[in-house]
Protein backbone atom coordinates (compact mmCIF):
# COMPACT_ATOMS: atom_id res chain seq x y z
CA UNK A 1 0.00 0.00 0.00
CA UNK A 2 1.82 3.20 -1.18
CA UNK A 3 1.40 6.14 1.52
CA UNK A 4 1.11 10.13 0.25
CA UNK A 5 5.29 10.33 -0.35
CA UNK A 6 4.90 7.69 -2.63
CA UNK A 7 1.87 9.28 -4.97
CA UNK A 8 1.77 9.93 -8.47
CA UNK A 9 0.90 13.65 -7.65
CA UNK A 10 4.54 14.00 -5.57
CA UNK A 11 6.79 11.56 -7.39
CA UNK A 12 5.94 12.93 -10.74
CA UNK A 13 5.27 16.53 -9.61
CA UNK A 14 6.09 18.11 -6.99
CA UNK A 15 9.53 16.06 -5.64
CA UNK A 16 10.82 16.79 -9.41
CA UNK A 17 9.83 20.96 -9.19
CA UNK A 18 10.79 21.38 -5.76
CA UNK A 19 14.72 19.93 -6.80
CA UNK A 20 14.89 21.93 -10.08
CA UNK A 21 13.78 24.94 -8.28
CA UNK A 22 15.89 24.67 -5.62
CA UNK A 23 19.36 23.85 -7.66
CA UNK A 24 18.26 26.50 -10.10
CA UNK A 25 17.76 29.37 -7.53
CA UNK A 26 20.93 28.08 -5.79
CA UNK A 27 23.06 28.39 -9.22
CA UNK A 28 21.29 31.70 -10.12
CA UNK A 29 22.60 33.04 -6.63
CA UNK A 30 25.63 31.66 -6.70
CA UNK A 31 26.79 33.55 -10.45
CA UNK A 32 24.78 36.53 -9.81
CA UNK A 33 23.89 36.24 -13.65
CA UNK A 34 22.01 39.32 -13.85
CA UNK A 35 24.54 41.69 -11.53
CA UNK A 36 25.43 42.24 -8.34
CA UNK A 37 23.53 45.65 -8.05
CA UNK A 38 19.97 45.82 -6.53
CA UNK A 39 18.19 42.49 -4.65
CA UNK A 40 18.23 39.98 -7.63
CA UNK A 41 16.20 37.47 -5.29
CA UNK A 42 13.04 37.82 -6.64
CA UNK A 43 14.06 37.51 -10.20
CA UNK A 44 16.12 34.61 -9.49
CA UNK A 45 13.05 32.78 -7.90
CA UNK A 46 10.81 33.89 -10.66
CA UNK A 47 13.29 32.54 -13.30
CA UNK A 48 14.02 29.27 -11.05
CA UNK A 49 10.03 28.73 -10.96
CA UNK A 50 9.52 29.07 -14.59
CA UNK A 51 12.55 26.84 -15.44
CA UNK A 52 11.05 23.74 -12.93
CA UNK A 53 7.38 24.46 -14.46
CA UNK A 54 9.36 23.42 -17.39
CA UNK A 55 11.43 21.06 -16.46
CA UNK A 56 8.36 19.20 -14.99
CA UNK A 57 6.34 19.67 -18.03
CA UNK A 58 8.88 17.46 -20.30
CA UNK A 59 9.08 13.64 -19.61
CA UNK A 60 11.73 12.18 -21.08
CA UNK A 61 14.04 14.92 -18.62
CA UNK A 62 12.14 13.82 -15.23
CA UNK A 63 13.23 10.50 -16.05
CA UNK A 64 17.13 11.12 -16.54
CA UNK A 65 16.96 12.81 -13.65
CA UNK A 66 15.07 10.27 -11.27
CA UNK A 67 17.54 7.74 -12.41
CA UNK A 68 20.94 10.16 -11.95
CA UNK A 69 19.60 10.58 -8.28
CA UNK A 70 18.90 6.96 -7.87
CA UNK A 71 22.45 6.49 -8.75
CA UNK A 72 23.59 9.53 -6.58
CA UNK A 73 21.95 8.12 -3.69
CA UNK A 74 23.37 4.44 -4.45
CA UNK A 75 26.38 5.75 -4.85
CA UNK A 76 26.61 7.92 -1.54
CA UNK A 77 25.66 4.77 0.83
CA UNK A 78 28.77 3.28 -1.08
CA UNK A 79 31.42 6.53 -0.59
CA UNK A 80 29.95 6.62 2.85
CA UNK A 81 30.70 2.79 3.57
CA UNK A 82 34.37 3.13 2.08
CA UNK A 83 34.71 5.97 4.03
CA UNK A 84 33.78 4.88 7.52
CA UNK A 85 35.65 1.53 6.75
CA UNK A 86 38.73 3.80 5.81
CA UNK A 87 38.51 5.56 9.15
CA UNK A 88 38.31 2.41 11.04
CA UNK A 89 41.94 0.83 9.39
CA UNK A 90 43.54 3.76 9.06
CA UNK A 91 42.48 5.62 12.40
CA UNK A 92 42.14 8.87 10.28
CA UNK A 93 39.56 10.49 8.24
CA UNK A 94 41.54 11.35 6.02
CA UNK A 95 42.51 9.90 2.15
CA UNK A 96 46.43 9.40 1.38
CA UNK A 97 47.14 12.47 -1.04
CA UNK A 98 48.16 9.32 -3.83
CA UNK A 99 44.34 8.25 -2.95
CA UNK A 100 42.96 11.48 -4.57
CA UNK A 101 43.61 11.53 -8.36
CA UNK A 102 42.25 7.62 -8.69
CA UNK A 103 39.34 7.90 -6.71
CA UNK A 104 38.52 10.98 -8.96
CA UNK A 105 39.34 8.93 -11.79
CA UNK A 106 36.67 6.10 -10.89
CA UNK A 107 34.04 8.60 -9.62
CA UNK A 108 34.16 10.66 -12.85
CA UNK A 109 34.26 6.94 -14.55
CA UNK A 110 31.00 5.94 -12.46
CA UNK A 111 29.36 9.64 -13.15
CA UNK A 112 29.83 8.80 -17.26
CA UNK A 113 28.29 5.51 -16.91
CA UNK A 114 25.39 6.72 -14.65
CA UNK A 115 24.71 9.47 -17.43
CA UNK A 116 24.61 6.78 -20.35
CA UNK A 117 22.61 4.38 -17.85
CA UNK A 118 20.08 6.66 -17.38
CA UNK A 119 19.69 8.37 -20.85
CA UNK A 120 19.46 5.16 -22.46
CA UNK A 121 22.95 5.67 -24.66
CA UNK A 122 24.61 2.96 -22.87
CA UNK A 123 22.22 0.03 -23.76
CA UNK A 124 23.63 -0.24 -27.41
CA UNK A 125 27.21 0.57 -26.15
CA UNK A 126 26.69 -2.49 -23.36
CA UNK A 127 25.38 -4.57 -26.15
CA UNK A 128 28.21 -3.97 -28.53
CA UNK A 129 30.60 -4.60 -25.41
CA UNK A 130 28.73 -8.11 -24.49
CA UNK A 131 29.09 -9.11 -28.44
CA UNK A 132 32.81 -8.08 -28.84
CA UNK A 133 33.66 -9.57 -25.15
CA UNK A 134 31.75 -12.99 -25.99
CA UNK A 135 33.77 -13.25 -29.09
CA UNK A 136 36.82 -12.49 -27.56
CA UNK A 137 36.07 -15.30 -24.84
CA UNK A 138 33.74 -17.57 -25.48
CA UNK A 139 34.62 -18.74 -28.52
CA UNK A 140 35.93 -22.00 -29.66
CA UNK A 141 39.37 -21.01 -30.21
CA UNK A 142 39.58 -18.28 -27.32
CA UNK A 143 40.48 -20.91 -24.80
CA UNK A 144 43.66 -22.38 -26.35
CA UNK A 145 44.42 -18.58 -27.61
CA UNK A 146 44.48 -16.72 -24.03
CA UNK A 147 46.35 -19.49 -22.45
CA UNK A 148 48.80 -19.57 -25.02
CA UNK A 149 49.10 -16.01 -24.79
CA UNK A 150 49.18 -15.63 -20.82
CA UNK A 151 52.35 -18.19 -20.88
CA UNK A 152 54.13 -16.23 -23.49
CA UNK A 153 53.68 -12.86 -21.50
CA UNK A 154 54.57 -14.61 -18.39
CA UNK A 155 57.63 -15.97 -19.80
CA UNK A 156 58.50 -12.21 -21.46
CA UNK A 157 57.54 -10.83 -17.77
CA UNK A 158 60.31 -12.85 -16.67
CA UNK A 159 63.07 -12.47 -19.32
CA UNK A 160 62.51 -8.87 -18.80
CA UNK A 161 63.05 -9.19 -15.32
CA UNK A 162 65.81 -11.10 -15.66
CA UNK A 163 67.70 -9.06 -18.17
CA UNK A 164 67.06 -5.51 -16.60
CA UNK A 165 69.90 -4.19 -14.72
CA UNK A 166 69.10 -3.23 -11.26
CA UNK A 167 70.15 0.50 -10.59
CA UNK A 168 73.13 0.57 -8.36
CA UNK A 169 73.10 3.75 -6.39
CA UNK A 170 76.01 5.33 -5.95
CA UNK A 171 76.61 6.62 -2.40
CA UNK A 172 77.67 9.50 -1.64
CA UNK A 173 80.75 10.11 -0.51
CA UNK A 174 81.45 13.31 1.75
Amino acid sequence: MANILQSSLMTNFLYPLVLMFVLTYAILEKINIFGKEGDKTQIHAILSLVIALIFVGAVFPKIIVANLIQFMTVGLVIIFVALMLWGFVSGKGELPKGMMKPMGWIVGLAVLFAVLWATGVGSPIATGLVKVFSALFNSSWSGVFWTNFLVIALIGVVIAVVLVKPKVEAAASS
